[in-house]
């Protein structure tokens, strides 16, 4: 009966509610520490970081200069006084140049994709490859997964760390794995129905896509057995986790995280969905203006830099993530006691400076996702033919909507360009596409094509 074709359906079914019974509510009982406790941990953890990491040339030049001994490390506030991280820092060393420990103790090396440049490599011990474990399962477990359920994860499986972070998370939770990897959409639809997958694990972007194609291979993807979604890799809007919910008939939740400092693992929702709850007893996190690395106040967007607390190969002292977010120290209803963080707005080093306006590429998303009959599938150019920068959104839209009627079709143009332009204060080409015209992405989206020689 599985291999049956299941009738196309416009019905959505109703979406699963978050777990409930006598599982315990929290993976681990240190998610709902006191935070004076977790402070104090803190603190003995980044000072036995500094004593871990002055054997690395980089922190033993900067802590020399700067007269930094763990000792020195008196109060978190002390965080401050140490030198920050960057991506260009990672580069410029030899391959592995930050680890502090031998060779022999290097378990597994993972790395970049190097699409912005040179890769990078992280490396992991055996006991940070436990620990990566560990800290997947805990935004998994909040987010619904349980030791029955069966787990397709849609990740690749290289040296992405997507993949296998999320593969060991779901194995330390109790849960079964199908390994599908990236790629070949329909092979993935037909192992959800004929395995009865009760969750998936992909880019936000590539679960619409399989919505999509379930739909052009004749049913109804609400149908498909999967109840929810752990989504990472990109940014995303939550108008796209709206789309998601509703195509798919699931939740879908948010993780965070970076190679840099762990892979996935930094930070993950609960059942709230309401941002996202940093792992606070293994990483100190700040939220700090790019500009003049001062504090933003809470609730303000800043970028995030992270200082890894546990880790043995890599530890990080303030690592620059050039990923924009907000936090939030406010209870949440679930009793983690941890800040949490909310979705990524975009990243400092992807902003679009278009005509003197700041703009993020989610911003053009976002208007999008809320104009009926687009389909969240865009690609941005921008071009300079003269002194003025001209922006072309490429938007393909749902078979439905799509019309040989000029006027019906301008009338669409005109809406998106109102929705872009609520946003953004630009006014942008508008070009309509019919269904699967953009290239599709089973990794990272990439959303822009600037062609400026800025």
């Amino acid at each position: 009966m599985a291999n049956q074709p299941i009738p196309l359906c416009h019905a959505i079914r109703k979406k699963p509610q978050p777990p409930a019974g006598l599982d315990s509510p929290f993976w681990d009982v240190a998610e709902s520490q006191p935070v004076e406790e977790r402070q104090s941990l803190q603190l003995h953890r980044l000072r036995e970081t500094i004593s871990r990491v002055r054997n690395v040339p980089f922190y033993q030049s900067a802590f020399r200069e700067m007269n930094i001994t763990p000792e020195s490390i008196r109060t978190l506030d002390d965080l401050r006084r140490l030198p920050f991280t960057t991506k260009a820092d990672l580069r410029d060393s030899p391959p592995l140049g930050f680890c502090a420990v031998p060779r022999e103790d290097i378990a597994r090396i993972h790395g970049s994709t190097g699409t912005t440049g040179r890769q990078t490599f992280v490396a992991y011990t055996a006991e940070d490859l436990d620990l990566w474990s560990d800290l997947c399962a805990r935004f998994l477990y909040a987010g619904g997964l349980r030791k029955n359920h069966l787990v397709q994860i849609a990740f690749g499986y290289g040296l992405f760390t997507g993949g296998f972070g999320l593969h060991y998370g779901v194995e330390r939770v109790g849960a079964a794995v199908v390994p599908a990897a990236a790629g070949n959409t329909q092979r993935h639809i037909t192992l959800m129905r004929d395995l009865a997958v009760d969750v998936l694990v992909c880019t936000p972007s590539y679960a619409l896509s399989i919505a999509e194609t379930a739909r052009a291979m004749g049913f109804d993807s609400a149908q498909l057995p999967i109840r929810y979604g752990h989504f990472g890799g990109e940014p995303w809007t939550q108008d796209m986790r709206r789309r998601i919910e509703q195509e798919l008939g699931i939740l879908a939740f948010n993780n965070y995280g970076l190679s840099e400092i762990i892979g996935p693992g930094v930070s993950g929702e609960c059942h709230e969905q309401n941002g996202m709850h940093l792992q606070e007893d293994h990483f100190l996190v700040e939220c700090l203006d790019p500009e003049t690395l001062e504090p933003v106040e809470e609730g303000e967007v800043g970028e995030l830099v992270i200082t890894s607390l546990t880790r043995r190969a890599m530890p990080l002292i303030r690592y620059r993530t050039r990923d924009l977010s907000s936090l939030d120290s406010r209870p949440c209803p679930c009793g983690r006691t941890t800040r949490r963080m909310s979705r990524l707005t975009g990243r400092t080093d992807d902003m679009l400076i278009i005509r003197g306006v700041n703009v993020f590429p989610s911003q053009i998303e976002e208007a999008l996702l809320r104009v009926e009959g687009t389909a969240p599938h865009y690609m941005i150019e921008i071009d300079r033919p003269g002194s003025l920068d001209e922006v072309t959104v490429h938007v393909e839209v749902h078979p439905q909507t799509f019309s040989d009627r000029m006027d019906r079709m301008q009338a669409l143009r005109d809406r998106i360009d109102r929705e872009i332009h609520s946003i953004t204060g630009l006014r942008v080409k508008v070009v309509l596409l019919g269904p699967q015209t953009l290239e599709r992405f089973t990794g990272k989206a990439r959303r822009v094509n600037d062609h400026r020689k800025l």
